[in-house]
Formats: C-alpha cells, structure tokens, sequence
C-alpha cells in the first residue's frame, strides 16, 4: 500500500531563526501588525510504498533522521495518512 508521509522540519526553538526574522521585518515594513513571531521551516510531503502505517512512519523517520533534517539545528514531526 502507498501511504502519504508529511514532515515539518522547523528550526529548534532555542536557536535564532535567520529566515524568520528576516519575515517579521518584511511584515514590518509592509504595515501588517499584531504578528509576534516567524518560524520558516520545511514542508515535506513522501508516497511511502509500505505494508503498514508503521512501517511508512518508520522509512520517514529514517529519511528525516539522515537527511531531511540536521538534528543539531532542526526538529521534525511525522505524519501518516
């Protein structure tokens, strides 16, 4: 069966996001008020061929642990539909 994998990769919370600060000042400067803070991360979207859900979530894991994201600056969520 082919299951559709989502990954948000996002910057870990600690760190300074370059990208999102960046955002806030163009959304600054553009008059638009009342946004408190930016994150820019990664969308990922994987058709996983997989016997099972767990499986799928198993191989994105796997993809995001060695290339999708640097554990050292990036977290990232899994899901499965």
């Amino acid at each position: 069966m082919t299951y559709t994998v989502q990954i948000k990769v996002m910057p870990l919370k600690e760190l300074l996001d370059p990208q999102g600060k960046a955002v806030m000042g163009g959304l600054a400067n553009l008059g638009l008020e009342g946004v408190e803070d930016v994150r820019v991360g990664k969308h990922i979207s994987l058709q996983v061929k997989a016997g099972t859900p767990e499986q799928a979530r198993s191989i994105a894991e796997e993809a995001s642990k060695k290339l999708l994201s640097n554990p050292v600056m990036e977290y990232f969520e899994i899901t499965v539909d």
